[in-house]
């Protein structure tokens, strides 16, 4: 069954020319989620070969222009390309309240069904389910409300040799202990990296995680693989914070633009 993440955008707010913000490609047995949808994601989908008419599922972790701008041109190119099938968007509730106004002002009526779904930033709760998978998102200890997302495979069957899989996203976040039990065990967790340690009191300031602190949570959370993003634009090489992560938790990877990983 497939399970498998293609990175999209590996970057924090500013893009640069080698790294789009934040969006990232989920094919969990066939079923196409995108989570976040920073500017240019339509633009990667398409130079990455991702026949994007076929997702289903779209989840917003928070209203930072880097992980949602380019949601309304996505939504505005199903439009304009005919879509019937239809599209279920996860956000946190103002984010349906942008997207009226949005189609409002530009007179556009969806030729398809746009399902929009709450999202809680307090507690966990299921937000998916269906035959294979289930998610869940979780709170994040961010500057505005902000939730991480937990993919789930169901139990396997007997004749399955292989044990669940599972993939945690954590975007926008200050390290947090609350964190750990969240993400405990997973798979592959993706966690965000925008600084490396010796900026850890500018990374506290503005809510985000260090190399080192998101390494101390994978560890602590007894994951079986980490994949550090979302890197600040001052970074033109990210070698340093792939090599810094490493040095408490060696079986890390770097996020990097049109990366496809099976999970």
């Amino acid at each position: 069954m497939t399970f498998s993440l293609t990175v999209l955008g590996s970057n924090s707010a500013i893009p640069t020319l080698i790294r789009n913000p934040s969006a990232h490609l989920l094919n969990a047995n066939e079923r196409l989620f995108l989570i976040d949808c920073a500017e240019g994601t339509q633009i990667q989908l398409r130079k990455y070969h991702i026949r994007f008419q076929r997702i289903r599922h779209i989840m917003i972790s928070h209203l930072h222009g880097d992980h949602f701008y380019g949601l309304i041109g996505l939504l505005t190119s199903f439009h304009l390309l005919g879509r019937k099938d239809e599209l279920h968007l996860y956000g946190l509730p103002l984010l349906k309240q942008i997207i009226d106004l949005q189609l409002e002002a530009s007179d556009t009526t969806l030729n398809y069904p746009l399902i929009f779904h709450d999202l809680n930033s307090e507690g966990v709760h299921q937000i998916y389910e269906d035959d294979h998978f289930e998610v869940h998102s979780f709170p994040l200890v961010h500057s505005v409300p902000t939730c991480g997302f937990l993919f789930r495979e169901k139990k396997p069957e007997r004749n399955y040799l292989s044990g669940a899989r599972s993939f945690a996203y954590c975007s926008d976040s200050m390290y947090a202990e609350s964190t750990i039990g969240y993400v405990k065990e997973v798979t592959l967790l993706y966690h965000e990296t925008t600084f490396m340690q010796a900026m850890a009191d500018n990374a506290r300031q503005k809510f985000h995680t260090t190399t080192i602190e998101a390494a101390n949570i994978a560890m602590k959370a007894n994951v079986k693989k980490l994949m550090i993003g979302h890197f600040s634009a001052r970074y033109e090489d990210i070698t340093p914070l792939l090599e810094e992560t490493k040095t408490v938790f060696p079986n890390t990877i770097a996020a990097v633009d049109g990366l496809k990983i099976d999970i």
